[in-house]
């Protein structure tokens, strides 16, 4: 090594952590509680505090087959199983449906013993009520604050840990943006991470990696997701060669705020709340494929229903419908929903007591990942993804609500147990001249874009993004408009190399930090476009309305989208099909 480079170095000392964590929310905590309990010294790695994760955002509930409710008392991780393949219009991978319905009553209890303040039966057991695509009411909830009470729950745990002399610590580094994973051969060594507050980047030296970092929502701009949804934590491994999963399959919540796309819990149906035309009645009834099971249909059916009704002329300003609650009454509202009472009043001064709530439907979550097994092995020895950011597949064309949160702690889990075993079999540690090659090219990387003299605001590009995909890659899909929008999307990755940043300074640069995941937004958002387009059926949330069938012939199989210069390159790898058969999706 060079002079000036070991100079380098003892400046830049590398950190070294057994295991490194990428994202604060349910599946990365709960990753890095399990490589705790097996003593290995874990790093978590948030772009923000880990309580104000995306995960606290979640509301209606969590899925297992506990049998709790009068009308669930037969239920079993079978029929769980088999709802959730269905839901999936058949496109899940059964091996890892199976695992996850098998795990999820232990994940559950696990999560009470360790104080979730889950809403309770007036026996005292775990409440459930009934959510859309499931045979039996199945979904435990605390209130409409769920994902509240797990995140919370799970951070004491982190904290618990942190104190216990008798185990390895666990280290939270709060505000630090992660860029690129380091590879060495085939193995990840680490990534380099950007210290938000001080502007420095650094070398994380590491024997596994798990990303956990969410999805990629805010590609869109009616979205129920949090801002630091960027997409940024699939696109790093999709640069470095790791494929992408089904990226087309994109959920669009049916009941969003009206303008502001804040989520509206399926809670609400759960409870028996009614969705209601500009003539009052409760529409779904007129469609085949929702008139059985009405409010509680599944999320893809019940959100074109909507657009159809609006399309059709039954909309409230050709834009939403109601959500009726008011028969529920006071207290059950005050009980069993008193965040969407507070957030409808905030946002657009309607009491859900006394006046039904103005509703449209808004992209809401990313069935499509990184690919990986349902170990969470990726194909990069020592890399694991989970939760949203990983592509396992459980939900595969379409998610069943409720099981968003219960893919984050049983596959958390999972990837945490995988990698601690793998930890422990290293012989000895790797990747410091890899490391240090990537570390420069990451300062070199931001020392452009701090010094560019383009013409281009990064603002104006993420709006010009929103619009596309929210106009172009909606509900509703057609080739024309995927052409457009993949076009649109590649001016935009040119303009963005043409970016200037109004602030070149390092130190707390959040105007740095939303450049560089502007970056891994446009990446992503044509990997989704390009799918979708190269999809020539309707599966789940993917609609064509050029191609309205679903086609088990030639297209039952995931789509994989791995990442070149030149652009997005597609292949096909088949579904794990097992017990259940595919077979015509009927409600």
């Amino acid at each position: 090594m060079l002079i000036a480079e070991c100079l380098y170095f003892l400046r830049n000392s590398m950190i070294y952590h057994e295991a490194i964590v990428v994202g604060g929310g349910l599946a990365g905590l709960r990753a890095a509680i399990e490589l705790n309990r097996n003593n290995v010294r874990v790093a978590i790695i948030s772009k923000v505090h880990p309580i104000r994760s995306h995960s606290v955002a979640a509301q209606g509930g969590i899925n297992a087959s506990l049998g709790n409710h009068p009308r669930g008392l037969y239920d079993n991780w079978e029929k769980h199983a088999f709802d959730t393949v269905k839901g999936s219009d058949y496109l899940a991978d059964q091996d890892a449906v199976i695992r996850m319905t098998k795990e999820a009553a232990e994940r559950i209890y696990e999560m009470e013993h360790w104080g979730c303040p889950f809403s309770r039966t007036s026996e005292g057991k775990i409440a459930q009520r009934p959510f859309g695509g499931a045979g039996f009411p199945r979904t435990c909830y605390a209130a409409d604050k769920t994902g509240h009470a797990l995140l919370h729950t799970l951070y004491q745990q982190i904290i618990k840990f942190k104190q216990a002399a008798e185990r390895k610590e666990i280290t939270i580094y709060e505000e630090w943006l992660v860029t690129d994973l380091v590879v060495e051969d085939g193995i990840c060594v680490g990534v380099i991470a950007l210290d938000i507050v001080s502007g420095r980047l650094e070398a994380f030296q590491s024997g596994a990696v798990i990303f956990a970092t969410g999805g990629a929502g805010r590609i869109y701009g009616r979205s129920t997701n949090a801002l630091i949804n960027t997409g940024m934590g699939m696109a790093i491994p999709y640069w470095t060669g790791v494929p992408l999963k089904d990226m087309e399959f994109i959920q669009f919540h049916p009941t969003t705020l009206l303008g502001k796309n804040i989520l509206i819990t399926e809670g609400c149906r759960g409870e028996g709340g009614y969705l209601l035309n500009n003539k009052g009645e409760r529409f779904l009834e007129k469609y085949n494929d929702s008139k059985k099971d009405m409010e509680v249909a599944p999320r893809d059916i019940i959100s074109r229903n909507i657009m159809y009704e609006i399309m059709a002329g039954g909309g409230f300003d050709n834009s939403y419908v109601h959500l009726d609650l008011t028969h529920l009454g006071e207290e059950k509202i005050a009980k069993r929903l008193p965040g969407i009472r507070d957030a409808s009043m905030e946002f657009v001064g309607v009491d859900p007591v006394t006046a039904p709530i103005p509703i449209q439907p808004g992209q809401h979550y990313t069935m499509g990942g990184i690919d990986c097994n349902t170990e969470c092995e990726t194909s990069i020895k020592g890399f694991y993804a989970a939760g949203e950011a990983a592509c396992v597949s459980v939900h595969g064309a379409n998610r069943l609500g409720g099981n968003s949160l219960l893919d984050t702690i049983v596959f958390g889990a999972i990837a945490g147990s995988n990698a601690a075993r793998y930890v422990q079999d290293l012989e000895s540690r790797k990747g410091e001249s890899a490391s240090y090659d990537a570390l420069k090219r990451a300062e070199q990387r931001v020392d452009v874009l701090c010094k560019s003299e383009g013409n281009e605001v990064p603002v104006d590009i993420k709006v010009a993004l929103n619009r596309v995909m929210d106009n172009k890659v909606g509900i509703f899909r057609e080739a024309s408009k995927l052409k457009d929008a993949l076009h649109e999307v590649k001016v935009l990755q040119e303009r963005y190399k043409r970016i200037k940043l109004n602030y070149a300074g390092k130190r707390v640069n959040l105007g740095l930090v939303w450049a560089l995941e502007l970056k891994g937004s446009l990446d992503v958002a044509e990997a989704v476009i390009a799918g979708a387009l190269a999809r020539e059926e309707s599966r789940g949330s993917h609609f064509r309305t050029d191609f309205p069938k679903r086609d088990d012939t030639g297209l039952l199989k995931h789509t994989l989208a791995y990442f070149t210069p030149e652009g997005v390159k597609l292949g096909y790898k088949p579904v794990n099909i097992g017990t259940f058969k595919p077979k015509e999706r009927k409600y």
